[in-house]
């Protein structure tokens, strides 16, 4: 499956990983605000989020930093969704 179809499905959740200040600028709608440095305290909530979990950032660094951490702990359906930009290419009329 490619990830425009994950990121169009109806429960999954989006991921913004950028710093609270730059979602100032813009975020996909419906995303939750989940900075990087606070993933690693917040583990068990991931667990709890419907997937598959598409996370985001600015240009894609971060988010695959989050995705592959994310992976480590266990949690399989998560994909990186890239920048700001390209998740909202990506959305269906949203």
């Amino acid at each position: 499956m490619d990830l425009q179809n994950i990121i169009n499905q109806e429960n999954r959740t989006l991921v913004d990983v950028r710093q609270p200040f730059e979602t100032i600028l813009g975020k996909a709608k419906g995303a939750i605000n989940i900075p990087l440095g606070s993933i690693k305290n917040r583990v068990a909530e991931f667990h709890q989020m419907s997937k598959p979990i598409i996370v985001y950032c600015r240009s894609g660094n971060r988010s695959g930093q989050a995705m592959q951490y994310l992976k480590e702990q266990g949690i399989e359906e998560v994909y990186n969704g890239g920048g700001l930009s390209e998740v909202k290419a990506l959305l269906k009329n949203k």
